[in-house]
């Protein structure tokens, strides 16, 4: 059906804009109950909005190892969270190349490009946090409090303002000065202190989820003594020439003798087995675009719905019921997903959500053989440890679109540990989903009691 508005000359925003799209109804609605309200606009209640733009400094970032600066865009910026889960890392030289950009503490992040709208409170950052230029960087005034003005951001009073901005007919863009003119409500400090705790204790169990992750991968390394263990490229080696042949390899990297390092230390501490001896691992399907629907089907997961370890329905698409499968690649709970292509390693553990859901083929599955003998909680730490990290790092081809294919997947060592162990490891995961699980709840009740706010007139009015 077509949803149309009729608009009066008088309405057009000094002809600024003139595009059907940014007179959509529900944009209008929004527009319209916020204006009723009190509301200041976001360059009013900030010392600063910026977005440094470093486009032209692109060339000059070298990137680093996991002990160089976390380097967050915009696809880091979750609704509530900053999201590290596939950071990558700059040198202290590129950081202060691109000082202007660096994140402060208690700043509002909001994307810019990608997940357009999504915002995030800097809080308890690293020591040092620098970012591109598709993320605005908010400073509120003393008084205004980041998690309410994050929460209302991440709310539909706060998304649909920034998702009606975009200009440009085939690069989209938002302008600094566009955010600037976000309207905010403004709201007594009691309930903007009501939203400020629900959002933070959202964050107080975020913190706990990595703590057990984290002691979930301490656990592993300590059984396979791989604790304190430094693993570093040497500057030179030799390689037999029938080693390269079955290889089929010839780059120096990949016989980097740390690898062999690490699978002897683990054989000397577990049971070992190829991963396809206690998995099958298949590659995913390409399925055509005109299946695919926004909100309702079959999930369809691609490499961009999972980080983390979890994976997110955030912008996922669906198949919808028009489609016809045939041999489409599918997963079950407890099967994992892995990225091939792009960021390879990234990895998640199917849950109920997601049973059933196709897969792209820019993606791959590993489904366990005997769940008795391999608990997949404890397979998806293993994959994400220093073990399973040094072996995507040794197979993925370093082409300019790093690749991995189902076969050299299928080759990885996998530590057996005894069940026991392997229990306390995955009740661990298990404790870190849950409190994930609950900090996201939380962040989407924050968000509600701001959108309750302004719909039951629930703010200071207006003068």
């Amino acid at each position: 059906m077509i949803t149309c508005s009729v608009i009066q000359k008088s309405q057009l925003e000094g002809a600024l804009r003139l595009d059907a799209e940014y007179y959509q109804p529900e944009y209008l609605e929004i527009s319209k109950k916020l204006r009723s309200i009190s509301c200041k606009t976001l360059d009013e209640i900030s010392d600063k909005v910026i977005s440094f733009g470093a486009y032209a400094l692109t060339s000059l970032i070298e990137w680093e190892t996991d002990d160089g600066i976390p380097f967050i865009v915009a696809g880091n910026i979750k609704e509530g969270i900053i999201d590290y889960g596939d950071v990558r890392y700059i040198t202290e030289k590129t950081d202060e190349i691109l000082k202007k950009s660096r994140v402060k503490e208690d700043q509002v992040l909001l994307a810019m490009s990608g997940s357009v709208g999504n915002a995030a409170v800097a809080v308890d950052i690293p020591q040092r946090l620098n970012s591109n230029q598709d993320i605005v960087k908010i400073t509120p005034k003393k008084g205004i409090s980041p998690y309410f003005l994050a929460a209302f951001l991440n709310s539909k009073y706060g998304k649909e303002q920034v998702l009606r901005l975009p200009v440009g007919s085939v690069q989209q863009h938002i302008f600094l000065w566009q955010i600037k003119s976000l309207l905010v409500p403004i709201v007594s400090k009691n309930k903007t202190k009501e939203v400020e705790e629900i959002y933070k204790q959202a964050l107080g169990l975020l913190s706990k989820s990595k703590k057990y992750y984290s002691q979930a991968k301490d656990l592993l390394l300590e059984e396979l003594g791989l604790r304190d263990f430094k693993f570093e490229d040497n500057l030179t080696f030799v390689v037999n020439l029938s080693e390269v042949k079955s290889a089929r390899r010839a780059d120096a990297e990949y016989f980097q003798p740390k690898y062999e390092k690490v699978i002897s230390l683990i054989k000397a501490k577990s049971q070992i087995h190829r991963l396809n001896e206690i998995t099958t691992v298949k590659r995913g399907s390409l399925i055509d675009p005109r299946f695919y629907d926004d909100i309702k089907g079959t999930p369809y997961i691609r490499g961009k719905d999972f980080s983390a370890g979890r994976l997110e329905k955030t912008n996922l698409v669906y198949i919808s019921e028009d489609f016809k499968p045939r041999n489409e690649t599918r997963v079950k709970t407890g099967d994992l997903v892995f990225a091939s292509i792009g960021s390879v390693g990234t990895l998640a553990l199917v849950d109920e959500g997601f049973n059933n859901s196709f897969i792209s083929n820019n993606t791959g599955k590993i489904a366990i053989k005997d769940k008795d003998g391999i608990i997949p909680e404890y397979l998806t730490v293993v994959l994400q440890s220093i073990v399973g990290k040094l072996q995507l790092e040794k197979e993925a081809s370093q082409t300019a679109q790093p690749k991995i294919s189902d076969s050299q997947v299928r080759n990885f060592y996998i530590p057996t540990l005894p069940k026991s162990t392997q229990q306390k490891i995955a009740d661990l995961v298990k404790k870190s989903y849950q409190a994930r699980k609950k900090s996201k709840e939380l962040l989407e009740e924050a968000k509600r009691k701001v959108e309750e706010m302004i719909e039951k007139k629930n703010y200071e009015k207006k003068d």
